[in-house]
């Protein structure tokens, strides 16, 4: 299997608080092609330990134009800030949040990825061996 390099973006992006306070934060996505469905998205905030979501790369990309996505994730673009910001709802048993992230950042980092691996060749890009054997080791 061939080795691809890994897309990496730090995004400045708002936790929303209420509609008249947020608090800043940096994201980082992290792209692998070995791992090609899915997005880390790893946020740091001034407190705490950084939490990690991995996220569907063809939610984030359907989010840029529509509503994607349902549980404990849902993305869409944020209507009233034109082509500036999308919305991304993140959901645990710990609590709720809303992040208000700027949508080029991410048109731009899922670009870099769709240069790596187009969208619907992902199962290409697989070692399916040691998929398989992990699948029946656990049967």
């Amino acid at each position: 299997m061939e080795s691809l390099k890994t897309v990496m973006r730090g995004v400045a992006v708002e936790l929303v608080i209420s509609r008249t306070y947020s608090l800043s934060m940096r994201m980082s996505l992290r792209y692998e092609p070995a791992d090609p469905y899915v997005v880390r998205a790893v946020f740091f905030a001034d407190t705490g330990e950084p939490a990690e979501w991995v996220l569907g790369r063809d939610l984030l990309a359907d989010g840029l134009t529509g509503t994607a996505g349902c549980g404990d994730v849902r993305v869409w673009p944020g209507v009233a800030r034109g082509d500036q910001a999308m919305y991304i709802v993140l959901g645990s048993p710990a609590g709720t949040a809303l992040l208000e992230v700027p949508v080029r950042d991410v048109r731009t980092f899922l670009e870099d990825t769709e240069a790596l691996v187009p969208r619907g060749t992902e199962s290409g890009h697989i070692d399916w061996e040691p998929e398989l054997a992990n699948l029946f080791a656990k049967g």
